[in-house]
C-alpha cells in the first residue's frame, strides 16, 4: 500500500498544480467559445449516456476527420498519434501497428490492452492476435465522421478485454445533405487513391449514407510491384420514429497492401549502402512467391504481393428507442466474415555472405545469385546478405459475431441506472507456413541468392534454403482453429448531487475458449514435383495434423469503475477516477501455455489492470485544457513470435497527459502531451529486468498542430514526437528522439472545389519506433522499423450539398 499511496500522492500534487493555475485565471465563456473549444462536444464512446466531455468524469477526445486530416496521416495507425495518451508505432505499413496507451506496455505486438472499434463495437475482440491486429481489419476513409477514445479506466467496465481504453470510429449517417469525392496523388511515391462519399434523407424519416475508397499503387517505400490494391464501400440505413431509431449497416473491405517488418540498418538509424532505411524494403519483384505446404499438408503458393490482405464482409444493425416510464433500450450487433492473408518478410539475421553460407553448407560454402541480372554470378563472400524468413500466414476464419444490449432507467435528470449484456464469439483460425531464403542485402528488387557448398553441392533451391524456419527452430509451422466465447453482464449508476457527478461501473467478464492446435513436422517431399530431392526437400516442414492439442479452457474476471466529477463553474471542472479491469489472453497463449487438457492456469489466463486518475479541464475565451494524471498497474502474459519469448510480469506506470486547443483570429492550434514514467516491477522469467524501462516506453511523447485559415483555403503544421526511448527490456540498446513534421496547403479553387497538397516527413526525418536488437551487434547493423521518409502527395475533391 506505500507505493500505492505514494502514487496517489504524486497524482494528486500534479492535480492540485493545474488545477490552482487554472483557477487563477477564470473567466466567464460563452456558449459559442464553449463547443469552439470541444469540450462541450457530445460524446457516445464509453459512457452509459451521450455527454459533453466537460461534464464526463473520463479521459474522452473528439476528433473529427477534417482535424486528423491535418496531420496528413499515411495510414490509419498514424492518424491515432494525435489521440493524447495513445502511442502508435505506425511503421507496419497500413496495419500491424503496436498501439499503447498510458504506459499499458507492448511486450509483444498490437494493441492489448486498448480495444479499436467501428460504431461502438470491436473490430476484433482481442487487439494483439498474431498476424491479426485490429487496425489490419480496418481503414479511415470519408465515411468516418469523427474518431472518439477514452482513455484510463473507465473503458474497464465500458468494454470487454480494453482495461486501457477505446478508439471508435464513428460513421456518418446521412443526417446533411453532401457528400464528397477526391482523387489523392502520390508526387514522390507511386500511389493514386479515390475517396467517395454521399448522404442524404430519402423522406422526412429515412436517410443513408454510402461511401468507400478505390487505391492502387507500390507506396512509400520501394517494393517493386503494385503491393497497395484494393479498397472498401460501407452503407447504412437508418430509420427514425417519435421514439427512436433503426439503423442497418454494410461494410466490405478487401485490400492488399504492404507489410513492412524490422529491416537492416545502423543501430544509429544510419542507412546502410545499397538500401536507404526510410524508402527501401526486402520486399522485391524478384521474389514474389514462396512454395509451402498449406495447412492440410498440401503442396501450394504463397503470393508475396498479397502481404496483408484482408477481406471483410460486415452486416449489422443498431436501434434505441426510449420507453415509457423513462425506460431507454438501445441494442447494436454485427457479423463479420473475415479471412485473408498476411505475408511479408524479416530478416532473421544480417551477416556477411560467407557466414550465413556456411551456417547452412559447412566451412568453405558461398553464395550466388539466383535470380536477376547477375544470376549464375558468385556473390562477395565479404558482402552482406540477408537470411531471410517469410512471415507466411492464411487467416482461415478470423470472423465475429457480436452483440451490446443496453437497458436504461431514468429516474429524474441527475440519476440513471444502466443495465447491459455484452455477448460475442470471435474466431481465430489461421495457418503459420513460413520458409527460409538467402537474399542479397540491398534495396529496390534485391536478388536471391543460392547457397553452394565447398564440393559444389546445391542447398537451396531458386534462394529457398529449407521449408520451414530451421533457424529459429522449425518452431513457426502451426495451424491452429480456436473459438473465443465471451459473455459480459454490467451495469452503471450515474448521479448528480449539484454540481457533482458520480457513476460508478461493474462488468463480469466469463469466457470459453475451445478448439485445437498443431505444430510442425517433417518429412521428405519433392515439393517442385522435378522428380528428385533436393537438399531442403529432405526435410519439409508441415503441420502435425495427426497430433493436435486441445484447448478447452474458460476465464472469467470481474471489473469496476468510480468516477466523479465536480463542475466547479460552467468552465472549469475536475474530475477523480479508480478502476480495476482486465484482460482474457487467447492465441498467444497456445504452444507453451496451454496444459495437454487444455487448461490454462488462471494467473495466465487473464492479466489484471488498476488505475488511478485524476484531472481537470479549464475553459478560456478562446483556450481549453484538459489534464490528466495516471497511474498504473498492470499484469502481462504473453508471447512474442519473432523473439520466441514468453512473458510473465508485471509493470507500473505514472504520468500526466495533457490535451489543449486554442484559437486566435484565423489560428487554429491543437496539442497534447504525455509524460510516463514507467517500470518493470516483477517478472517470474528474467528477475534481472526488474527496475527497467519497459522496451520501446518514451518519457514524453507529442503532438502539436497548427493551421491558418485564409479567405480561399488554409495551411498548417503538425509536429509529432518523442524522447528517447530503448529498444528492449534489457535497456542497452537506446533509440534516439525524434520531431517528425507533416505540413499542408489547402486552396479552394472554387466553392466546391479544392486542392490540397500534402507532405509526409517534411524534413526526411530517421525515427526508429522498434527493433529486435536489444544491445548493439558487433557489425553494428539492427533489424529495425523506421518512419516513412518524405511522402508528398496532391488531393483534388470536390464536394457538393
Amino acid at each position: 500500500m506505500t507505493t500505492h499511496k505514494h502514487a496517489l500522492y504524486t497524482l494528486s500534487a500534479l492535480a492540485l498544480a493545474v488545477s490552482q493555475n487554472l483557477h487563477a485565471e477564470e473567466q466567464a465563456q460563452p456558449e459559442a467559445d464553449a463547443k469552439k473549444s470541444g469540450l462541450e462536444t457530445i460524446v457516445v464512446t464509453g459512457v452509459p449516456r451521450r455527454t459533453t466531455i466537460m461534464a464526463s468524469s473520463s479521459s474522452v477526445s473528439s476528433v473529427t476527420l477534417a482535424e486528423i486530416e491535418v496531420s496528413t496521416p499515411r495510414s490509419t495507425a498514424e492518424a491515432f498519434r494525435t489521440i493524447p495518451g495513445v502511442r502508435s508505432e505506425s511503421t507496419g505499413g497500413e496495419g500491424n501497428a503496436n498501439i499503447a496507451v498510458r504506459g499499458l506496455p507492448v511486450a509483444s505486438g498490437g494493441a492489448k490492452f486498448l480495444q479499436l472499434q467501428e460504431d461502438g463495437l470491436p473490430v476484433m475482440q482481442f487487439g494483439d492476435i498474431a498476424f491479426g491486429n485490429a487496425d489490419i481489419f480496418m481503414r479511415l476513409d470519408s465515411t468516418v465522421q469523427s474518431v472518439e477514445s477514452i482513455r484510463g479506466g473507465s473503458a474497464s467496465t465500458a468494454a470487454s478485454d480494453a482495461p486501457g481504453g477505446i478508439i471508435n470510429f464513428i460513421s456518418k449517417t446521412g443526417e446533411n445533405e453532401s457528400g464528397s469525392v477526391s482523387t489523392t496523388v502520390g508526387l514522390d511515391y507511386d500511389s493514386i487513391r479515390t475517396d467517395f462519399e454521399y448522404g442524404t434523407y430519402l423522406n422526412d424519416s429515412v436517410r443513408y449514407h454510402i461511401g468507400g475508397f478505390v487505391r492502387q499503387g507500390e507506396g512509400p517505400r520501394e517494393t517493386g510491384y503494385t503491393s497497395n490494391k484494393g479498397g472498401q464501400i460501407k452503407a447504412n440505413l437508418t430509420k427514425e420514429f417519435d421514439a427512436g431509431y433503426v439503423r442497418v449497416y454494410f461494410k466490405h473491405l478487401d485490400d492488399k497492401s504492404v507489410g513492412y517488418l524490422p529491416m537492416p540498418m545502423y543501430s544509429d538509424g544510419d542507412s546502410i549502402p545499397g538500401f536507404d532505411a526510410q524508402s527501401d524494403t526486402p520486399h522485391s519483384a524478384l521474389f514474389t512467391q514462396t512454395l509451402r505446404l498449406n495447412g492440410d499438408n498440401q503442396i501450394s503458393t504463397g503470393d508475396m504481393t498479397d502481404g496483408m490482405n484482408p477481406v471483410v464482409t460486415s452486416v449489422g444493425f443498431e436501434a434505441a428507442f426510449d420507453l415509457e416510464n423513462d425506460w431507454r433500450i438501445e441494442n447494436r450487433f454485427r457479423t463479420s466474415s473475415v479471412s485473408g492473408n498476411f505475408i511479408s518478410l524479416i530478416p532473421a539475421e544480417v551477416a556477411s555472405a560467407s557466414s550465413i553460407a556456411s551456417s547452412i553448407a559447412g566451412d568453405g560454402a558461398s553464395l550466388v545469385y539466383a535470380n536477376g541480372g547477375s544470376a549464375g554470378e558468385a556473390y562477395g563472400d565479404d558482402d552482406l546478405a540477408m537470411r531471410i524468413h517469410t512471415f507466411d500466414v492464411t487467416l482461415n476464419d478470423m470472423g465475429s459475431i457480436v452483440n451490446d444490449l443496453k437497458l436504461t432507467k431514468s429516474f429524474s435528470d441527475d440519476t440513471s441506472v444502466t443495465f447491459g449484456y455484452f455477448a460475442s464469439s470471435q474466431s481465430i483460425d489461421m495457418s503459420w507456413l513460413w520458409n527460409s531464403y538467402v537474399m542479397e542485402l540491398k534495396g529496390d528488387n534485391a536478388a536471391l541468392l543460392d547457397v553452394y557448398a565447398a564440393n559444389g553441392d546445391s542447398y537451396s533451391d531458386n534462394g529457398l534454403y529449407a521449408y520451414g524456419t530451421p533457424y529459429w527452430g522449425n518452431c513457426c509451422q502451426r495451424n491452429y482453429d480456436t473459438e473465443y466465447e465471451t459473455r459480459a453482464p454490467y451495469i452503471n449508476l450515474a448521479t448528480k448531487f449539484g454540481d457533482l457527478s458520480i457513476d460508478a461501473s461493474a462488468r463480469y467478464d466469463s469466457g470459453e475458449a475451445r478448439g485445437n492446435y498443431a505444430g510442425a513436422v517433417t518429412s521428405t517431399i519433392d515439393m517442385n514435383g522435378d522428380g528428385t530431392i533436393s537438399i531442403p526437400e529432405q526435410s519439409v516442414a508441415g503441420i502435425d495434423n495427426a497430433n493436435p492439442s486441445i484447448v478447452n479452457y474458460d476465464w472469467h474476471y470481474s471489473s469496476y469503475s468510480i468516477g466523479a466529477n465536480y463542475q466547479i463553474d460552467p468552465s472549469f471542472a475536475t474530475f477523480a477516477r479508480l478502476s480495476k479491469g482486465g484482460r482474457a489472453n487467447a492465441d498467444r497463449l497456445l504452444f507453451g501455455k496451454v496444459e495437454a487438457d487444455g487448461s490454462v492456469a488462471e494467473a495466465d489466463a487473464i492479466d489484471e489492470v488498476n488505475q488511478y486518475e485524476i484531472g481537470v479541464k479549464k475553459r478560456f475565451d478562446s483556450l481549453s485544457v484538459f489534464a490528466t494524471a495516471f497511474y498504473a498497474e498492470t499484469e502481462e502474459q504473453n508471447f512474442e513470435a519473432t523473439s520466441q519469448k514468453f512473458f510473465d510480469r508485471e509493470y507500473e506506470a505514472k504520468g500526466i497527459e495533457v490535451e489543449s486547443t486554442y484559437y486566435i483570429g484565423d489560428w487554429d492550434f491543437r496539442g497534447n502531451f504525455t509524460w510516463t514514467d514507467a517500470e518493470i516491477a516483477k517478472d517470474a522469467l528474467s528477475p534481472e529486468l526488474v527496475g527497467n524501462t519497459p522496451r520501446r516506453q518514451a518519457d514524453l511523447i507529442y503532438s502539436l498542430m497548427a493551421t491558418y485559415n485564409f479567405d480561399k483555403g488554409a495551411a498548417g503544421l503538425s509536429f509529432i514526437g518523442t524522447t528517447d526511448a530503448y529498444a528492449q527490456d534489457s535497456n542497452d540498446l537506446e533509440f534516439d528522439g525524434y520531431t517528425q513534421v507533416n505540413g499542408f496547403v489547402s486552396y479552394n479553387l472554387s466553392e466546391n472545389l479544392s486542392l490540397s497538397l500534402n507532405v509526409n516527413n517534411l524534413f526526411d526525418t530517421v525515427g526508429i519506433t522498434e527493433a529486435e536488437e536489444g544491445s548493439v551487434p558487433d557489425n553494428d547493423i539492427i533489424r529495425a522499423r523506421t518512419i516513412n521518409g518524405r511522402t508528398t502527395s496532391l488531393t483534388l475533391k470536390y464536394s457538393f450539398y
